[in-house]
């Protein structure tokens, strides 16, 4: 049973709750839309609400995980259940179905394995997976989560959020699970493994998920700037060129954004 009333049957101190949720929701838009945390009495001042009734709202988004608090820059931010949201939207449509056929193109042509993925907290969640004949078997498919820190798709995410929310993603040690015993351990090793993808321009893992294998990724990102998927490709030949195969990533993300963008 729907814990949420019918608006058109709502009175009384229900139907008072009705704004209280409205500004919640512009809140949020807003949030999205910045570059980076803001400060309480900039939200209040762009939204034209009073500052105790947006303290009190980011309070009980940030209580939910929707915001996050950055207490010692007194900012706030977008958190992990409102990317958990988008991820839920993007696995529906239009994303999955415009990236279809795209990373289906890009598997042919490259004739190795390519998959599209959203972020889901700190793991990757692949929702387009197209495999490449007599090429080896993936752990990869629709539906498999994969700790983000380890994947060329997630890197490539990664490292197109704020700073402020891939802290908040890996506050410790303890936020970064192992595979095969490679990859980052901590947040200063992860902190210098994406400031290396952003100076690249696009991601990579080798081994990391699996041994032998290696993947390159490229973020796809809205119109706010923000990632909302990445496109990757794996394979296991030695003499494949990285840079050859990074740029037919990056282009297949970037033509998938341009379509979302329509």
């Amino acid at each position: 049973m729907s814990v949420i009333p019918d608006i058109a049957d709502a009175g009384g101190a229900d139907a008072g709750q009705v704004p209280a949720a409205e500004n919640t929701l512009r809140i949020l838009r807003y949030l999205a839309g910045r570059p980076a945390p803001v400060a309480a009495s900039a939200i209040a001042r762009e939204l034209t609400l009073p500052r105790s009734t947006v303290y009190h709202l980011l309070t009980t988004l940030g209580t939910h995980g929707f915001v996050l608090h950055l207490k010692e820059e007194r900012r706030w931010g977008l958190g992990t259940s409102a990317f958990e949201l988008a991820g839920g939207y993007a696995r529906q449509q239009p994303l999955a179905r415009l990236g279809r056929p795209l990373v289906a193109a890009l598997s042919d042509r490259l004739g190795e394995s390519a998959h599209l993925a959203v972020m889901s907290g700190g793991d990757v969640l692949y929702i387009v997976e197209e495999r490449a004949p007599r090429r080896p078997a993936l752990v990869t498919d629709v539906g498999v989560r994969l700790p983000a820190h380890l994947t060329a798709s997630g890197r490539a995410m990664l490292a197109a959020l704020p700073r402020e929310q891939v802290r908040a993603l890996y506050p410790s040690a303890s936020a970064f699970p192992d595979r095969t015993g490679l990859g980052p351990r901590k947040p200063s090793q992860l902190r210098e493994l994406l400031r290396e993808v952003r100076a690249r321009g696009y991601a990579t893992e080798d081994s990391e998920v699996a041994d032998g294998l290696r993947s390159v990724g490229a973020a796809v990102r809205d119109h706010a700037g923000w990632p909302i998927a990445a496109v990757a490709v794996t394979w296991a030949a030695a003499d494949l060129d990285e840079a050859s195969l990074a740029a037919a990533v990056s282009e297949t993300a970037a033509i998938l954004e341009s379509r979302l963008m329509r």
